[in-house]
């Protein structure tokens, strides 16, 4: 059995250059491909990035491909990352 693991990236751009972040964060390219990966953004020129992992049950999540720092004069603040471990998926509707 696997598990599915959610990567979420999220970054502040200084003031105006929310665009610039943005498609900072689509040019990136990971080692490999993750079953999906969206692009958000929102206000005060955040940009969020979640990627999702398939993994064997138990095992290692650690060497999953996250996106790096951007360059320091893109940024406000050094990016925040989390991880998340599925454990219910319920169909649209």
């Amino acid at each position: 059995m696997s598990t599915v693991v959610a990567l979420m990236w999220e970054a502040r751009a200084v003031e105006g250059r929310g665009n610039e972040l943005l498609e900072w964060a689509r040019a990136q390219v990971l080692a490999r491909e993750p079953l999906r990966r969206e692009v958000l953004r929102a206000a005060q020129d955040r940009v969020l990035v979640i990627t999702w992992w398939q993994t064997p049950e138990g095992g290692p999540a650690a060497d999953l491909p996250e996106l790096p720092e951007p360059a320091a004069d893109l940024i406000t603040r050094a990016v925040h990352r989390w991880r998340f471990e599925s454990v219910e998926v319920t169909p649209g509707g």
